[in-house]
């Protein structure tokens, strides 16, 4: 079975156009088959751009890690002013968010890597939706490595839901660094962690 985090070059095409809208901003999406929530904005997603748009840095770096076809950058980037790259091990994800930052008219670096492989800089903040269904491994990478990725006053965001670990999660980034729970709803978590 082929899932969103891999490339499937043989998987035929059939775009979708999702809406969305936050306050006087209305956004349009291009999604297909072999993408995360190719039918309907993600609810995580939603809730983690909707968290950041009240209590996230304005005019900073974002790295949107593991974009899919872009929702969380391009939202951001919109709303928050703020300059996004967006990174994905997916072909077909990197293709769509292309094409939404120009349905949206939005500027933004686009680049395939495996979680932050390719990624040479450092960010104000990193934002991800980590991809479960690739497994603890992998999910755990984008977590745990994005800490040298960020500058010294950077920040960590991310959301998951309760049944995939993120109590646990939480309880061991607050060991080490600031961590505090900013929204909850309907089972998923908004993470932010700072790194100073």
């Amino acid at each position: 079975m082929n899932h969103y985090f891999t490339n499937n070059e043989n998987l035929k095409s059939e775009i979708r156009v999702l809406k969305y809208s936050y306050g006087e901003y209305n956004f349009i999406f291009n999604s297909d088959l072999g993408v995360f929530a190719k039918d309907k904005i993600d609810e995580g997603s939603k809730l983690l751009v909707e968290t950041y748009f009240k209590y996230g840095k304005k005019d900073v770096k974002v790295l949107d890690a593991g974009c899919g076809y872009g929702f969380v950058g391009i939202t951001l980037s919109k709303v928050m002013n703020v300059k996004v790259d967006f990174i994905d091990i997916n072909n077909r994800a990197l293709h769509l968010t292309k094409m939404n930052l120009k349905n949206n008219k939005v500027s933004g670096q686009v680049f395939l890597s495996n979680i932050y492989d390719n990624v040479n800089e450092k960010y104000d903040v990193i934002i991800v939706n980590p991809p479960i269904r690739a497994g603890k491994k992998v999910y755990m990478k984008f977590i745990e490595d994005a800490f040298n990725y960020l500058e010294v006053d950077g920040e960590l965001w991310i959301v998951m839901r309760t049944n995939h670990g993120v109590k646990n999660i939480y309880k061991n980034l607050k060991i080490t660094k600031k961590s505090e729970i900013l929204s909850k709803n309907k089972g998923f978590y908004v993470i932010l962690t700072k790194m100073s």
